[in-house]
């Protein structure tokens, strides 16, 4: 073979090569715009907005250059159905569900396809696992559970003479009921007397807040969907008859509530994210990952609220 005869072989092999390359390279760009992760969120607000953008930031610095599906229930059960099963028709490598109606809507949507919660309080009580710490199922996630005896020592810590409680939240959340109970326990080991108050439509609010307000010294509000999307109306009713409201969660101080030590929701979200890498990346089962919690509990106080009522934290 003449020199020739070499250069022409040689730019043969370097066009095939390169050919090759071109094409298992577009097979794998293919492969990569093909993972696509679902959102379902239940409603609009700043916990859930937080955990679900802690989500996607962590998602996005992995570089697993997955397509994400974001869609918002707006606090509607049906929605919640209707989008899971659209997210299941997407055929999504994984669904992020944010909030327990969501979570419960995409299980029920899906037994095969792997789902991550996150701002769930307890997932075992939520019938989404079958334990905290072995799910057993195609569920798995981060749990909201506040830090309830802190948060009710806060209501002595800010009010010293404080003997009477009102827990308020929504019927309608299993949640919320569980996180009360524990509340009213806690309450009674530090001498405090706690009576649940409840409401199922977001009409009737003010009307028990008022109600409640002239039987108590501080209202607690668990993390709740609702009672956090009308954090200003109970806050400011409360705010009227001299009470003050020690929320769940810390994005509600800015809404008029008086303290709290609340969860992370973006960590949380970014701990979630991790589950969900170690799922999509290392391919984890889901079956063995335990229910993970927030690492750090923050103390916030609104200040302004406890100088109108004349209020001030002691530690």
């Amino acid at each position: 073979m003449n020199n020739m005869n070499k250069i022409k072989w040689c730019i043969l092999i370097l066009f095939l090569a390169g050919i090759s390359f071109f094409v298992f390279k577009k097979i794998s760009d293919n492969n990569k715009k093909n993972l696509k992760i679902g959102i379902l969120q239940f409603a609009e607000h700043e916990a859930l907005d937080a955990a679900r953008q802690g989500f996607i930031d962590k998602i996005k610095k992995e570089n697993l250059n997955a397509e994400i599906i974001y869609k918002n229930a707006q606090g509607d059960q049906s929605n919640c159905v209707t989008i899971a099963n659209q997210l299941v028709s997407e055929k999504c490598n994984l669904i992020l569900a944010i909030a327990t109606p969501a979570a419960q809507a995409a299980a029920e949507a899906t037994s095969d396809i792997p789902i991550l919660v996150t701002a769930v309080t307890d997932p075992a009580d939520a019938k989404l696992v079958k334990s905290n710490e072995l799910p057993g199922t195609n569920v798995s996630g981060t749990s909201d559970l506040a830090p309830i005896v802190k948060q009710i020592a806060l209501i002595k810590q800010i009010n010293p003479k404080a003997q009477k409680i009102g827990i308020f939240y929504s019927s309608n959340e299993a949640n919320s009921k569980f996180q009360a109970e524990i509340a009213k326990k806690e309450a009674e080991k530090i001498g405090l007397n706690a009576q649940e108050f409840n409401f199922s439509q977001v009409a009737d609010i003010q009307q028990v807040v008022e109600h409640m307000s002239q039987k108590v010294d501080a209202i607690y509000t668990p993390t709740d969907n609702s009672v956090a999307s009308n954090m200003e109306l109970i806050s400011k009713t409360a705010l009227n008859f001299g009470v003050p409201v020690i929320c769940g969660e810390a994005n509600l101080i800015s809404k008029g509530a008086a303290g709290t030590f609340g969860v992370n929701y973006r960590e949380l979200g970014e701990i979630t994210a991790e589950m969900a890498i170690k799922i999509l990346k290392s391919g984890s089962s889901i079956q063995n990952m335990p229910i993970e919690y927030a690492r750090n509990a923050e103390l916030k106080l609104n200040n302004e609220v406890l100088d109108k009522l004349n209020l001030k934290f002691k530690n």
